[in-house]
């Protein structure tokens, strides 16, 4: 049986790129934690958090995860998943976890070339270069505590996709 692969890391790190494209060189099925949230509850992440907080999102956020998980499914996590400790060792205990890390201010540049307004609200309010920095400042370390491997996502999606195939394969042959 193929373990899930949990794509962990802020807005605009790739996970639903890379992972719709490692998904297709692995065999694997797709997954996207905030797709499926949107799908089942017929709002978007901004409308659900407009009406329950950011509590009640990160509820259903936690639901979703715990829905889309099954054997050889690349998912692609919200970048907040990590905020709950229940999440961090969901992932951990039921599959592998790859952090996709990138520098805020390619995070902030990447949000700011293709924004999704409608689907993601602010989380700080502030312009999103200075939100990224705040963003990571307060989750790099739950993302390298849950990560099993650390990916440097400040490359081409392909690039990625390469890398984690290939620390993958190291880590099945040791």
């Amino acid at each position: 049986m193929s373990l899930p692969l949990y794509l962990i890391g802020a807005r605009g790190c790739g996970k639903t790129t890379v992972g719709q494209a490692l998904a297709k060189a692995s065999g694997y099925a797709f997954s996207d934690t905030d797709r499926h949230l949107q799908q089942t509850t017929q709002r978007s992440v901004a409308d659900i958090v407009s009406a329950e907080g950011w509590e009640g999102f990160r509820q259903r956020e936690s639901l979703s995860l715990q829905a889309v998980t099954a054997p050889a499914t690349v998912i692609a996590t919200g970048g907040g998943m990590v905020l709950a400790a229940e999440n961090r060792k969901f992932m951990r205990e039921h599959g592998r976890v790859i952090y996709l890390k990138a520098e805020a201010r390619v995070l902030a540049a990447r949000l700011q070339a293709y924004p999704e307004q409608d689907q993601r609200p602010t989380l700080t309010g502030r312009p999103i270069a200075d939100e990224m920095v705040e963003v990571l400042a307060e989750r790099d370390a739950l993302y390298q505590q849950t990560a099993h491997y650390v990916i440097n996502a400040m490359q081409r999606p392909e690039k990625v996709v390469e890398d984690i195939i290939a620390m993958l394969a190291l880590a099945r042959a040791s």
